[in-house]
């Protein structure tokens, strides 16, 4: 790996969000004054790996506010667990931010009154673990067969979790690395790509290849081609139309190897 492209890696592994979160009315009891909680939220991670500090910090003895029974919404839309913190952020806040006024990103916090129609539970991090490690199958799949992680041990998947639940930058990249290796050509055999409707609760996938049938890198000008009139925003940017989307998923991929791209209606 070359060095300028580890520290593209490293800064996008270190993005983070300033995130203000307010105790819900209907969880307070009367009279309760309970402050914000203040958190830097990793953009590659996922919420329940982070409120363990805010069942902490809204901790009332008189009355129950367990982690399993934790959940967030944003504007009154309850946030997907399983959705990486940056591409929920993409897809609700519409960044690029011109300027720091939309934050900290204003969340409110509830233990009571579970939207199960809207989310699905997370009781557990073992649940978060098994639903990344699926993730990163499919997308190897799609990148190379299904033949790296198939090969890998299992020391080696645990590593891989370990890394990003610990947030560590160089554990999980000594074993991710072979996800993002293309020894048989320049090229993944599909592109794992996620796309966020602004508009809708959906998450559309389509078969992107990297190189077209007449051997033209395709190009993050391409995918935008796919929604006409909307703009597309991937890790809290909007790359260069020219930027190909081999190099975008090498590089701007989150841990799960999906591009996880927000789509907003202009």
């Amino acid at each position: 790996m070359k060095d300028e492209d580890r520290e593209i890696l490293r800064e996008v592994w270190e993005g983070r969000i300033p995130a203000e979160f307010t105790l819900a009315d209907n969880d307070k009891e009367e009279d309760e004054t309970m402050p914000p909680c203040y958190l830097m939220l990793p953009r590659m991670s996922y919420l329940p790996l982070t409120t363990e500090k805010l069942v902490k910090h809204f901790q009332n003895k008189s009355k129950s506010r367990a982690a399993s029974k934790l959940w967030i919404d944003y504007k009154g839309t309850p946030l997907k667990w399983h959705h990486p913190i940056g591409a929920l952020f993409d897809k609700l806040k519409g960044v690029p931010l011109d300027n720091e006024q939309d934050l900290p990103w204003k969340l409110t916090v509830h233990f009571s009154d579970f939207p199960d129609q809207d989310v699905v539970p997370c009781s557990s991090r073992e649940q978060i673990e098994a639903y990344f490690m699926s993730c990163l199958k499919e997308a190897d799949q799609l990148k190379h067969a299904g033949r790296v992680m198939s090969s890998m041990q299992k020391k080696d998947h645990v590593q891989l979790w370990s890394g990003l639940q610990n947030d560590k930058f160089d554990q999980f990249w000594a074993i991710n690395r072979k996800l993002m290796e293309t020894p048989q050509s320049d090229y993944f055999k599909h592109i794992p790509i996620r796309f966020h409707l602004s508009d809708s609760s959906s998450v559309q996938q389509k078969l992107i290849k990297p190189v077209s049938d007449n051997d033209v890198a395709v190009t993050f000008g391409d995918l935008t081609a796919l929604y006409p009139s909307s703009k597309l925003i991937l890790q809290g940017i909007e790359p260069g139309p020219e930027t190909p989307v081999q190099w975008l998923s090498e590089h701007l991929s989150y841990p799960d190897n999906f591009l996880h791209i927000a789509v907003h209606h202009k």
